[in-house]
């Protein structure tokens, strides 16, 4: 059946969301005007409170992946996917408890300032340069795969959305900064639930209400949620999807630049964690509309699935077809889903350029023009800015050369981030591990994630570990009435090397697991070969003391655990240990070659020790 296109009023709905996103960076530049220092503008002068920036991460890590993904993959394989709840609620614990201490008292701007406190310039600039390619690819991908979903079923213009999310984004982040970019994720963040919500509330009244969309969902076998099979082959099982998941978020969310920029800039250590925490429940609300959506949307096709019937030509479809599908009589409703759709994009890629701008001029920079005026900096950033935008947009069209990337972005989320998510640990919880167990360990810890990466990607795991369920064409008019059984046709499978059965065909959720354990096992091994860190020359505030926790009955063990870090000489006021960061760019190597810190205790600028905050 010929679904309809896009029509004058869900244009109309469609551009109110990209005109408020605009008024929003206007305002912030307009207000912000008088402040004009580069603090101001990428981390919101450390004055964020909690609301918004818990509102912002939750809109920037579901971007139009998850709106149009998730549903699709619970219509295929069921609704084992709102197991992500679990691996949400540990990977808030774990960068809440572990990373944001450790980030918020060291006073950084960029999450990789860190590695040269921590470790040495070297360390910083190569993780700084793998984030930035990263961020890139996972940017052009964010904003090519909504267009072209929502282009092949609504008739929507595809580079045009890919140019107008391209300039909006732009133009907010060049002209208002960071807080320009959470206000206007709040904003999106309220029209991504209300765009599920609509579409939830319509799709229950027209399959007859909520107990029989259950029921239609339990017939089909979607709701089998826990499958605790081991075989880490298998593509979503509750081992793959908490381990594996946990694992994969942490490095999204616990070393990610765009996350924790976005916590350091509240008003305190408390506002952030409350910020994380808020953002759970954020996380949370869109993951169950999401796989309530997928239901929904199983129980209204489940005599006539669309993808077999050859009707959309990608599973990524399935959900504006179904939204043109349900809302063809009333105009205005699609244009409120394709904004929803795409206000997870927005935020996306207007955190992802904030972010680059950030680590970009603190860590090059900076680095190479050490004495640059406040103003310069600023407009420097803004630049930045507008470079980043021009580069991510760019990207989007390299995109549409790939193909069928999807899962392979995210699979290079899990490549990069799963060894970067090692190198912090090892900065964090190892104090014995030095800068070449580091630089070691990211090598061995890329190489490998790239490795299974790419191996997957060429050979594809065997149908078997990943079968979608039972979808049926049976009260459909299709197409072509050969459409539903081409698809049985049998293939000569190809040649396929040894590993491709077992290694290569390990679920993507892992690929992130792997990279992490190959950092953090090599970069240890390599530090104890070439001699570990000293405990005595590390400043307490850059380890987060792990032990503590389970060695709370004894002192001595506790002690011992701490490889010589002075945890407890430091307790009230940990700052004074840390060599400052801000002025003297130039001396700071020096300092750390300086075992003897004693003459470089100094107190940070504004920084209250009863408060742990920046208030005075």
């Amino acid at each position: 059946p010929e679904v309809k296109k896009f029509v004058a009023w869900d244009y109309v709905v469609f551009a109110a969301l990209f005109l408020v996103c605009a008024s929003i960076g206007v305002f912030f530049a307009v207000k912000e005007r008088k402040k004009k220092t580069s603090k101001e503008f990428l981390v919101g002068g450390k004055q964020m409170t909690c609301g918004p920036i818990a509102f912002s991460l939750t809109s920037s890590f579901m971007s139009a992946v998850t709106v149009l993904g998730t549903p699709s993959e619970v219509y295929r394989y069921g609704a084992s996917f709102v197991l992500f709840f679990l691996s949400y609620a540990l990977v808030i614990i774990f960068t809440a408890e572990l990373f944001l201490p450790v980030f918020y008292r060291s006073g950084i701007t960029s999450t990789y300032e860190y590695l040269e406190l921590r470790f040495n310039k070297i360390v910083r600039l190569a993780a700084t340069l793998i984030y930035i390619l990263q961020t890139i690819l996972y940017t052009g991908i964010v904003v090519y795969a909504p267009s072209l979903a929502l282009n092949q079923v609504t008739g929507f213009d595809l580079w045009g959305s890919v140019v107008a999310t391209g300039v909006v984004c732009t133009f907010y982040c060049t002209l208002g900064g960071l807080k320009a970019v959470v206000w206007t994720d709040a904003f999106q963040m309220i029209v991504m639930v209300a765009g599920f919500v609509t579409v939830l509330s319509r799709g229950t009244t027209l399959n007859g209400g909520l107990i029989k969309v259950w029921e239609n969902a339990y017939e089909g076998s979607r709701l089998s949620i826990f499958d605790f099979d081991v075989d880490p082959l298998r593509r979503h099982t509750f081992w793959t999807i908490v381990i594996g998941g946990t694992f994969t978020w942490l490095g999204l969310y616990g070393v990610n630049q765009s996350t924790i920029q976005r916590c350091i800039s509240c008003k305190s250590e408390k506002h952030a964690k409350l910020a994380l925490y808020l953002n759970l429940l954020g996380l949370w609300t869109v993951l169950v509309c999401a796989v309530f959506c997928g239901l929904v949307m199983y129980s209204h096709y489940k005599s006539c699935d669309p993808w077999t019937a050859d009707f959309i030509s990608a599973p990524d479809q399935l959900m504006p077809y179904f939204v043109m599908d349900i809302f063809s009589s009333i105009p205005g409703v699609p244009g409120l889903f394709v904004a929803c759709a795409f206000s997870g994009t927005l935020s996306t890629v207007a955190a992802s350029i904030n972010a680059l701008a950030t680590v970009t001029f603190e860590d090059l920079v900076k680095k190479c023009f050490p004495n640059l005026s406040e103003r310069m900096s600023t407009w420097i950033s803004k630049g930045l800015c507008l470079l980043y935008g021009v580069l991510c947009t760019s990207m989007a069209a390299a995109a549409s050369l790939l193909g069928g990337v999807v899962q392979a972005s995210l699979s290079i989320h899990g490549m990069c981030g799963g060894p970067m998510l090692g190198l912090f640990t090892l900065g964090i919880v190892f104090p014995c591990a030095n800068w070449k167990g580091a630089i070691g360990g990211l090598l061995a810890g890329i190489t490998l994630a790239f490795w299974t990466g790419t191996g997957s990607f060429i050979y594809p795991a065997p149908p078997t570990k990943s079968i979608p369920l039972q979808l049926s064409t049976l009260n459909c008019t299709l197409a072509n009435g050969t459409a539903a059984l081409a698809a049985a046709a049998p293939v000569a499978a190809p040649d396929r090397p040894l590993l491709a059965d077992t290694w290569y065909s390990l679920s993507y959720l892992y690929f992130s697991a792997i990279g992490c354990l190959g950092c953090a096992i090599t970069g240890l091994l390599i530090s104890f070969m070439t001699g570990p860190s000293k405990g005595e020359d590390i400043p307490p505030v850059l380890i987060k003391p792990v032990c503590n926790l389970f060695c709370f009955w004894s002192e001595r063990l506790k002690a011992l655990l701490w490889c010589g870090v002075r945890h407890d000489s430091q307790e009230e006021d940990f700052e004074k240990n840390l060599p400052k960061v801000t002025s003297n760019k130039t001396g700071r190597d020096d300092i750390f070659k300086n075992s003897n810190n004693k003459e470089y205790k100094r107190q940070f600028p504004g920084y209250n020790p009863d408060e742990k905050s920046y208030t005075n």
